[in-house]
């Protein structure tokens, strides 16, 4: 690695200067920062984590501080990602597309396609925000869940400690347990599983803080990624949190559905003209369904992680606060990519499975109550809908419920706070050249292993600032699915459907295709997204190794839901969707 830092080394003070020039577009520091300071970066991650999700965007779940934060500073409404996990994170690492990251798919499918851009370890010839930082003069550290390289010692070479971060306590997996993980790891040394009654959420907050504790004594800012894996199943949650929302779903979907619309609305963070989607064609009305305590049961665990998730975050503020570093940190929140609705199903599981180490559970069915270490289930199709309100569809997809997220960010010494939510698109390739621009870091041209693409976003200093910005097209792909936003239009295709049009001003929930009455536009912007896929290193799909289940890009029904399908009630949505 020391190569490498030699390499980010050469570029270093390339843009101090252009740190000035843009501090002085960005709103006075308040009384006792100093000027010109550079700030400490805490960058906090949720998992899984739908648009609606938290309070201040629209849900009834409690979260106190992310709304504080939230009410300290600035809210964006059109804040994009990538639709899965391990591509929004190299996107959020890079300031690079995930296929140009060399993670065009996931970290299990290294060494499955005989192609650079679908490897499956994040690429050494990148450079991560934590090495651009460090070069710049920062320490950095890292909490929580990885998921850009394999666990085995083939994908060292891309874990935290050999990308930049000095400090690293997590878990290189995409997924854990909640109670005795066996993937947790302190710097490059794996762990013992932590006792049986601490809970995960707890645990990485616990270790967030410490570092804050330990890096705000140091003469150096700071770099701390917090990247939690809650609220991402299996749905686990102490029984004293998930009794908190043990009732509150008793109304059922629909009902939550338009409550957090209204709010939405209420709360001026999306306009009336963004019309709520129908109910997923597959769910029934709540009136109609069957296993209502089981499925208020799945709500309320989910409601109990996100709660405690808050909590976790709150003690990580509160920890900046006594540090007395809260004026001069910029804290940016957001979720690695859309609502969840990924069913877990029965049937044979690999031995390694906790299903198989005498827990009760395989898979989403009905009767056996979700909630503690005994059991490994998700909120499924119909809470998932919930997740993403007002949006379509859900992680996966680039339909704007599998890349819209809530995103917050907030720096006291340079935002103002607004109750108007930031409108302007961004995208998580915007995070590195912001990061670089207010700690005036360099991004170098090359690495030792050869040339670093160039940065494909653009910094969100001017909407920190209350100016608006024109961003360039955002495009999107992973497996199949696909989409570009330039300006107002947006061109999406869910795999293996058409392409539709849809304007984003007038009907971002994406209800009414354009693409027919408006051929021009939907050529000219197809040859967009071709010349974009072309040179990102986009495949075909499905390739040839794909496997069998994820060629079709069928939209499944789970056994529960199977039954409703033939019912009036699923056939009008079926229409709809």
């Amino acid at each position: 690695m020391a190569n490498r830092r030699d390499f980010l080394k050469m570029g270093a003070g390339l843009t101090a200067s252009s740190l000035v020039a843009s501090a002085a577009n960005l709103p006075r520091a308040n009384a006792g920062t100093a000027a010109g300071s550079r700030p400490n970066i805490i960058f906090i991650l949720a998992d899984d984590m739908g648009f609606s999700d938290i309070g201040c965007f629209g849900s009834e779940i409690e979260t106190p501080h992310l709304d504080q934060l939230a009410a300290r500073g600035v809210r964006f409404n059109q804040f994009y990602t990538n639709p899965r996990c391990c591509p929004a994170r190299a996107s959020i690492l890079t300031g690079l597309y995930p296929h140009q990251a060399h993670m065009g798919n996931m970290t299990a499918d290294h060494k499955r396609y005989p192609f650079e851009a679908y490897d499956g370890i994040l690429a050494q010839n990148t450079v991560t925000v934590a090495e651009a930082l460090k070069s710049a003069g920062y320490n950095t550290a890292a909490v929580g869940k990885w998921h850009l390289a394999t666990e085995d010692e083939e994908g060292r070479r891309s874990w935290p400690l050999q990308r930049g971060f000095d400090k690293f306590w997590g878990m290189i997996a995409g997924a854990s347990v909640y109670y005795e993980s066996p993937h947790l790891m302190s710097g490059n040394d794996r762990l013992p599983p932590p006792p049986k009654d601490q809970y995960l959420t707890d645990i990485w907050a616990q270790h967030a803080v410490q570092f804050v504790e330990e890096l705000s004594k140091e003469k150096k800012p700071f770099f701390l990624y917090t990247a939690f894996n809650a609220p991402h199943w299996p749905i686990q949650a102490p029984e004293e949190s998930v009794q908190k929302y043990a009732k509150r779903y008793a109304e059922g979907w629909d009902s939550i559905r338009a409550a957090r619309h209204k709010k939405q609305l209420d709360s001026d963070l999306l306009p009336a003209k963004w019309a709520l989607t129908p109910r997923d064609a597959r769910v029934p009305a709540w009136e109609v369904a069957e296993d209502k305590e089981w499925e208020m049961r799945r709500m309320a665990v989910y409601a109990a992680m996100i709660d405690r998730l808050d909590q976790g975050i709150g003690r990580i503020l509160d920890a900046v606060e006594k540090a007395g570093q809260t004026e001069n940190t910029l804290i940016i929140f957001m979720s690695d990519n859309g609502g969840n609705a990924e069913e877990l199903g029965r049937g044979p599981r690999p031995s390694t499975d906790p299903c198989q180490l005498g827990m009760n559970c395989a898979g989403n069915i009905p009767g056996v109550m979700p909630g503690s270490e005994q059991t490994f289930q998700s909120i499924g199709i119909p809470w998932g809908n919930v997740a993403t309100v007002p949006f379509r569809l859900y992680k996966h997809y680039a339909h704007e419920g599998g890349i819209s997220i809530p995103f917050i960010a907030s720096w006291p010494a340079h935002i103002r706070p607004s109750h108007a939510p930031v409108s302007g698109a961004g995208h998580s390739t915007d995070l590195m050249p912001t990061f670089l621009e207010v700690a005036g870091a360099s991004y170098p041209t090359r690495v030792a292993t050869g040339p670093v693409p160039p940065l494909e976003g653009q910094s969100l200093t001017p909407l920190f600032a209350g100016r608006s910005r024109t961003r360039k097209p955002i495009f999107w792909e992973h497996e199949g699915n696909k989409a570009v936003r330039d300006g107002k239009w947006k061109l999406v295709s869910r795999f293996p459907d058409q392409w539709e049009l849809f304007d984003m001003d007038a009907d971002r929930t994406e209800l009414h295709n354009l693409a027919a009455a408006n051929p021009e536009r939907t050529k000219a912007m197809t040859a967009e997204w071709n010349e974009w896929a072309k040179r990102v290193g986009v495949e075909t799909w499905p390739m040839p190794q794909t496997p069998p289940r994820e060629r079709t890009g069928e939209l499944g029904v789970p056994p529960y839901l199977k039954k409703y399908q033939h019912t009036e009630s699923g056939e009008a949505a079926a229409k709809q969707q």
